[in-house]
């Protein structure tokens, strides 16, 4: 950070060296520290930028300061005067400097003291440890003071400045898009607000600007950006909150590769310019059936190994009824997997059961075969399992025999866990993979109508198109859409689609998804509108920040990253939201409160 000469500083806590010894200068910030030596008074004080030692002595700064000094207490704000000096060494010629600051060879001898506030004891220090989430959140701008906490919200600056000016260079334009728009149906439940000046009419919060987007494609602006935030009515968890933030971008005239190549500039100017590490271009590309089929997953950590193999020939050769009448058999190697214990693999089985399985066969390799957990029922065709599966002596197999959708489910998530109980370790830090070839549709049998599998914008193949017309099952899924992720580590952190341009074409992927004409008209009648007036080809994706920036600072909990997040259910503990509002406020809004009735609590 440049130092601005301000009234209460003339540096910041974090940028002072020795280099300017003997400069006089001027610092304020937080008493992060203080010890009283009686003759000698030390402060640490610190802002965003790090700390300072400052030490006050009688002999230099006089009574009146030093007696203010001591009076100091943790979380003051202050500013002092004074000159920078070497720490130098104590009465045994040991050096005081300390390596842990970047400060650490410097000090302030204080001349000047201005209290600029007083705090009380607060209800937990920055550097407190082991505070629970629920108190941070409550003190949110006590809990934003920690340096770690200042780093995160340092990152996202970076990431969202870096996004700017790289696709400023590349020709986009950022162009803001409505917040009170009409609820559309994307898959998610609108947040909604009630318009006051037309009776029973509402406005939604947008999930995304994905309308306004592709009609500015529409209207000529070649290439769109925004960082915006978006809303929806869901169950927070750890990593999705109700409204978040991401990068939207829009570009006219391409295909998918255009705009996967600006992606990856994007990204590898990100990973250069906050981590100071390169990407390897061009990243490379997965489809989506060979994910889900070798890793259980549309979003594969690809940073170990353990892949699914399937056996399903081999395991319907076998007398064991489990294998023999299973749909799908498939099995992942876990290396070194046979130091696990009874209890451990007797566990997984348990564990499985939470994603729909009957549970979890396992077994482990021996020198002559296999050994303990299914061995029994499956050492007949242990060669031909080991010969497929590479797997080694000392390695544990653990096998899942369902159908497909649920095999890869728990195949996929055991991976994952896996590798975090066995502390398996990555054969890298970071692992991008696009995955492409996504199905365009899915059918739903519940409610007995095909589903669009990203959203009903997303363009479908061009050699599938005819497709479109039929409405057997194994033929609409059979659709390949022109959508694409970017996975990394396990994560999606973008995710986009080339758009449907013809009006046509829309028109019958609106009927394919049982939206009829009227329905088409009512919900979505000014994108068609755009579309009949002339549309370009065009595409985009979408980056989630709040995604990234867990990723570039290595935690699992979005909340640590947003600067004033909500609870898992989403309740701002701080400002004490969401809150009922007055009678006026619901008489003007013409709306009437309709509170579900008490649950009474039996009589013991």
């Amino acid at each position: 950070m440049q130092h601005v000469q301000t009234k209460f500083r003339s540096h910041t806590c974090g940028q002072l060296r020795s280099g300017d010894i003997p400069r006089k200068v001027q610092l304020a910030g937080w008493v992060d520290s203080y010890r009283d030596h009686g003759g000698l008074v030390f402060i640490d004080l610190r802002d965003r930028e790090g700390v300072t030692q400052v030490v006050f002595d009688p002999d230099s700064c006089g009574k009146d300061v030093h007696d203010i000094a001591r009076s100091l207490r943790t979380e003051w704000v202050i500013s002092v005067e004074g000159e920078v000096e070497d720490r130098g060494a104590d009465d045994k010629g040991r050096s005081l400097h300390n390596a842990k600051l970047a400060t650490g060879d410097i000090e302030i001898r204080a001349r000047a003291i201005t209290v600029l506030s007083q705090s009380p004891t607060p209800p937990f220090l920055p550097s407190d440890e082991g505070v629970s989430e629920e108190r941070r959140l409550k003190y949110r701008f006590i809990d934003l003071r920690r340096p770690d906490m200042l780093e995160t919200l340092r990152v996202r600056y970076q990431l969202t400045r870096i996004m700017r000016d790289f696709l400023g260079s590349q020709g986009f334009w950022e162009i803001e898009t409505p917040m009170l728009t009409k609820s559309t149906p994307e898959g998610a439940r609108d947040f909604i607000v009630p318009s006051r000046h037309q009776p029973g009419n509402f406005y939604a919060l947008p999930q995304s600007p994905q309308l306004f987007k592709q009609l500015l494609m529409v209207s000529g602006c070649d290439k769109y950006m925004q960082i915006v935030r978006c809303f929806r009515d869901e169950d927070p968890r750890a990593d999705r909150q109700a409204e978040f933030t991401q990068l939207d971008l829009e570009m006219s005239f391409v295909d998918r590769e255009d705009v996967i190549g600006v992606v990856e500039k994007l990204t590898a100017e990100i990973w250069k310019g906050i981590l100071g590490k390169e990407v390897s271009l061009p990243i490379p590309h997965i489809t989506y059936d060979v994910a889900m089929d070798t890793y259980g997953s549309d979003r594969p950590d690809l940073r170990f190994d353990m892949q699914l193999h399937n056996i399903t020939d081999i395991a319907h050769t076998t007398d064991f009824g489990v294998f023999k009448s299973a749909p799908m058999v498939k099995c992942i190697v876990v290396p070194d997997g046979s130091k696990m214990t009874r209890a451990q693999t007797d566990g997984l089985a348990e564990w499985a059961k939470t994603f729909g399985a009957k549970g979890l066969a396992v077994t482990k390799v021996a020198a002559t075969g296999f050994d303990t957990g299914v061995a029994k029922f499956i050492n007949p065709v242990a060669a031909q399992i080991i010969e497929r599966t590479g797997a080694k002596e000392g390695d544990l197999l653990a096998f899942a025999a369902d159908k497909p959708k649920v095999v890869h489910k728990v195949l996929g998530e055991l991976r994952l866990k896996l590798a975090r109980d066995l502390n398996i370790k990555p054969k890298a830090d970071f692992a991008f993979v696009w995955v492409i070839d996504f199905p365009a549709f899915e059918y739903d049998a519940e409610e007995k109508r095909f589903v669009a599998l990203h959203h009903p914008f997303t363009a479908p193949k061009d050699d599938e198109l005819h497709k479109l017309d039929s409405r057997e099952v194994d033929v609409v899924e059979s659709i390949k859409a022109k959508a694409y992720d970017l996975v990394l580590n396990g994560s999606e952190v973008a995710g986009g689609s080339i758009r449907i341009h013809r009006m046509d074409i829309q028109s019958k992927v609106f009927s394919l998804l049982g939206i009829d004409v009227e329905a088409q008209r009512a919900k979505f009648g000014f994108l068609l509108d755009g579309l009949q007036f002339g549309a370009p080809p065009h595409g985009g994706i979408a980056f989630g920040v709040d995604r990234w920036v867990m990723l570039l600072r290595g935690t699992d909990n979005i909340r640590d990253v947003i600067a004033f997040p909500k609870t898992q259910s989403g309740a701002d503990l701080m400002c004490g939201a969401p809150s009922s509002i007055d009678d006026r406020q619901l008489r003007d809004t013409h709306i009437r409160v309709n509170l579900p009735p008490k649950v009474e609590t039996p009589k013991a």
